[in-house]
C-alpha cells in the first residue's frame, strides 16, 4: 500500500526547502510520451540537439531509464518575474534575457534543494533514489502533468493554476511506493495567445513546437549562424524568449512573492544595453555571466546574438561597434556583424576581407549582403 503519511510529510519538507509545487505519480511506464517524442524526433524538429536523439530510449519513460523506480516525485520552484517580460519588447537597444536566466543558475539552486529532499526521504523511508534537474534524459513536463503540478499548454510548456508558466522543475525517482496525486487536466480551452505571439512561427500546431524556429533554441542551442529568414523575428531577444509564456492568462495567478530569491534578476542582466554586449571579450563575458546559466553558451554565441539584435534595432549608432566585429576571430560573429550592418544600411562593401581569410559562412553573408543591398533598417 502507498504510504500516504510519508507522502504528506515529504510535501511539507519540499515546501520547507523552497519548492512551491510537489506531486507524486506512479505512472512510470506510460508509452504515450515516448511515442510523441519518437514522432517529434522523426520530424527533425529537435534541430541540432543530437543529445535528444542519442538518449531517446532512456527518455521515453522513467522505467526505461531506471527499472527499479516505483514513484516519481515532481517538484517545482517558482521564478515568477516581478514585471511582465514583454514590457521591453519596444526597447530595441535593450537586449532581452529570458527571465529564468537573470538570476543564479537554476541547475545549482534546484539540485541543491532536491539533494536535501532526497537525503530526508532516505532517512524517513529508505530505498534507493535518483534526482534529476533538466540535464538528464527525463521528460519532466509529462511527468509533472501526471503528478498534478499542471498541464502542458499549447506552447508545450507546463502551466500551473497557481504559478502560471513560471515553474522550474526537478524530479526525484524512488523505489518507494508513495501516494499518487491526480493527473492535471488541460484547461487551455480555446485560448491561442501563445501561438499567435511567437515572432518566428515556432508552433506548427497547438501542443507542437518546431525547435528549429524557436528563439530559445536559436539563441542558446544553435552553434552556427542563425538562419537569415528567422533573424528579423529575433527582435531584441539575446538569450531565450518568454513571449509565449508571458501572454498566458494563467499568469495572473502567479505571484512574484512566491519566487525563489535566488532567481531575482541581477541588475546587469535585467535590461542590458546591446552595445555593451557587442563589446564583450571572453574575459568580460565570463566575469559578467559568472554563476549564470548563460555562461554555458560562451562569448561567441552571445555576441552573435547581440549583433542580430543590433541589426534589428534600427539604431545607426550601433554601426561602429558592429564594424569592429568584422575582424573578430569567430566566424559566427563576423557573419552576424555583416548581416547587422547591412540591415542598418551601414555596410561598406570595401570592408570585405579576401576570401582566403574568411570562413565559408562569412563569405555567404557577404555575398547575400552585396547581392541584395539594404539601405537603412
Amino acid at each position: 500500500m502507498p504510504d500516504s503519511t510519508l507522502t504528506e510529510r515529504l510535501k511539507a519538507e519540499a515546501a520547507r526547502l523552497g519548492f512551491v509545487a510537489c506531486g507524486v505519480t506512479r505512472t512510470v511506464d506510460d508509452p504515450l510520451p515516448g511515442e510523441r517524442l519518437h514522432q517529434w524526433l522523426g520530424e527533425g524538429a529537435h534541430g541540432d540537439m543530437g543529445w535528444m536523439e542519442a538518449r531517446a530510449d532512456w527518455r521515453r519513460s522513467p522505467a526505461a531509464l531506471w527499472p527499479e523506480v516505483r514513484s516519481v516525485v515532481a517538484l517545482g520552484m517558482s521564478y515568477a518575474p516581478p514585471e511582465n517580460p514583454l514590457r521591453l519588447a519596444d526597447s530595441p537597444e535593450t537586449a532581452r534575457i529570458s527571465v529564468y536566466a537573470q538570476g543564479q543558475d537554476y541547475h545549482d539552486t534546484v539540485k541543491k534543494a532536491l539533494k536535501a529532499l532526497a537525503r530526508w526521504l532516505v532517512a524517513e523511508g529508505g530505498g534507493q533514489l535518483k534526482v534529476f534537474v533538466d540535464t538528464a534524459p527525463v521528460m519532466e513536463k509529462p511527468l509533472a502533468m501526471a503528478a498534478g503540478l499542471g498541464w502542458q499548454g499549447k506552447h508545450t510548456n507546463l502551466v500551473s493554476r497557481e504559478h502560471g508558466s513560471w515553474l522550474l522543475l526537478g524530479m526525484l525517482f524512488t523505489e518507494l511506493e508513495l501516494e499518487p496525486d491526480a493527473r492535471s487536466r488541460d484547461t487551455c480551452g480555446s485560448c491561442n495567445a501563445c501561438q499567435e505571439v511567437c515572432p518566428t512561427g515556432a508552433f506548427p500546431a497547438p501542443y507542437r513546437i518546431d525547435a528549429r524556429r524557436c528563439i530559445s533554441y536559436l539563441t542558446i542551442e544553435l552553434h552556427g549562424p542563425i538562419p537569415r529568414d528567422l533573424r528579423p523575428g529575433i527582435g531584441n531577444h539575446v538569450y531565450g524568449c518568454d513571449d509565449c509564456l508571458s501572454v498566458c492568462p494563467w499568469n495572473k495567478f502567479a505571484a512574484s512573492a512566491h519566487a525563489n530569491l535566488a532567481f531575482a534578476p541581477r541588475a546587469e542582466l535585467a535590461a542590458p544595453h546591446v552595445a555593451d554586449l557587442l563589446a564583450l571579450d571572453d574575459a568580460s563575458f565570463r566575469q559578467i555571466f559568472s554563476g549564470s546559466p548563460i555562461k554555458r553558451i560562451g562569448r561567441d554565441r552571445m555576441v552573435r546574438n547581440a549583433a542580430i539584435v543590433a541589426g534589428n534595432s534600427g539604431e545607426r549608432a550601433l554601426a561602429a561597434p558592429l564594424a569592429a566585429l568584422l575582424g573578430d576571430e569567430a566566424p559566427v560573429v563576423r557573419g552576424a556583424a555583416v548581416w547587422a550592418l547591412d540591415r542598418l544600411g551601414a555596410l561598406e562593401p570595401h570592408a570585405a576581407r579576401a576570401d582566403a581569410e574568411i570562413d565559408e559562412s562569412v563569405r555567404e553573408e557577404w555575398a547575400a549582403a552585396l547581392r541584395e543591398p539594404r539601405r537603412g533598417g
